[in-house]
């Protein structure tokens, strides 16, 4: 059973009872993805054009951030994401990223976000465009190559099979040379995972209430 609960910041999570395990940190949800995934890893990204590939879109909020993104920081974003397991319909309604971002666009975003097509590539803007999939990580083929991909699914305690070194290798030839991956996640063997697959691993301060993160670098094999 998925249920709908509210971080500490005032943003929406889910909770999976299965895995016991929430979509966000109970510290605050849009504090976590802006400050793991925006401000330690687009912000790094000197470009006015990026491509982003996600593991996990879960409820969409990293997609809505990055939409936001573009926007605020003048850039045009190409974002691919992968969830091979979509929250169910009943339960979007109840997400209030829309209410707490700052923009009066951001309702609507995450409407067309939650409503296109898999595999349909969809302008949410003029300045941001999305893909998304129903297909788990190793499934994904594509011909992109990618400057940033946002890892973001489960921790290795409830599907360790996600951090596990051949879905790095996989992922890492649709990364650009000295591409990013950023993620939440700061397990030890996870680490030694990500610099087998050809990544130079960088340990970060991670976000209120969570001591570490990792972010690496592919530097190829």
């Amino acid at each position: 059973m998925i249920k709908h609960i509210s971080t500490a910041d005032g943003s929406s999570s889910l909770f999976v009872e299965e895995l016991n395990e929430t979509y966000h940190s109970k510290h605050g949800a849009i504090q976590e993805s802006e400050f793991v995934f925006l401000k330690e890893g687009l912000d790094l990204i000197e470009k006015d054009s990026i491509s982003i590939l996600e593991v996990g879109m879960g409820t969409g909020l990293n997609v809505l951030l990055s939409c936001n993104y573009a926007l605020q920081r003048d850039k045009k974003i190409d974002f691919t994401t992968l969830e091979p397991f979509p929250i169910p319909k009943n339960l979007i309604s109840d997400i209030n990223y829309g209410e707490l971002i700052e923009s009066g666009s951001a309702q609507g975003w995450f409407n067309i976000i939650h409503g296109t097509k898999p595999g349909e590539l969809v302008n949410v803007h003029h300045s941001f465009s999305l893909t998304k999939h129903h297909l788990k990580a190793e499934d994904f083929q594509t011909e992109k190559k990618f400057d940033i991909v946002f890892y973001d699914a489960f921790g290795p305690h409830a599907q360790p099979e996600l951090w596990e070194l051949p879905i790095f290798q996989h992922l890492s030839t649709f990364l650009n040379l000295g591409g990013i991956l950023v993620t939440y996640c700061a397990q030890g063997q996870f680490k030694r995972n990500l610099k087998a697959a050809g990544f130079e691993v960088e340990r970060l301060p991670g976000p209120p209430g969570k001591r570490e993160m990792t972010r690496g670098y592919f530097r190829g094999l």
